[in-house]
C-alpha cells in the first residue's frame, strides 16, 4: 500500500504545507505524472486543484519529467533536475528517477493551482 509525503505549495502567499497520505487517498496518485492536475477531494483536502510538480523516491532521487514512466535511470544531464554542473558544457551521468508516481516514490510537490483556500486551510497538521 502506497504512502506518500504530499507538499503543497501556494504561489500567492508563496507558503508550503506538508500532508501524509495513507490508503485510498495514496492510491488515487498512482499512475499519475509530473505536470498532471489532480482534484484535492480525491485527496482530502478540499475543493482545490493542484499541479504536480515533482518528487523523490525512498531513496532521495529526484523524479525528472522528460524521462517515460517511474523506472530508474543513469541518465547523461547537462543541467536541469538531478544535476547541476560546476563547468560550462560539463555533463554527467546521473541516477533519476521517471515522470510517473509509483509505489516507490515516497515525497510529492505540488502547487495549488486553483481554489480561494489558503495552503493552511488545505492541509491541516
Amino acid at each position: 500500500m502506497a504512502k506518500f509525503q504530499l507538499i503543497v505549495s501556494d504561489p500567492k502567499s508563496k507558503t508550503s504545507k506538508a500532508a501524509s497520505l495513507e490508503g485510498t487517498k495514496a492510491q488515487a496518485l498512482v499512475g499519475k505524472s509530473i505536470g498532471e492536475e489532480v482534484d484535492g477531494k480525491l485527496l482530502g483536502l478540499g475543493n482545490v486543484k493542484l499541479r504536480i510538480t515533482g518528487g523523490t523516491d525512498k531513496d532521495g532521487v529526484p523524479m525528472r519529467f522528460d524521462i517515460q514512466g517511474a523506472a530508474r535511470k543513469r541518465a547523461l544531464l547537462s543541467a536541469g533536475v538531478g544535476y547541476r554542473p560546476s563547468d560550462d558544457g560539463e555533463r554527467r551521468r546521473k541516477l533519476i528517477r521517471g515522470r510517473v508516481i509509483s509505489e516507490e516514490t515516497l515525497q510529492i510537490n505540488s502547487v495549488i493551482v486553483s481554489g480561494a483556500e489558503a495552503v493552511a486551510e488545505v492541509v491541516k497538521s
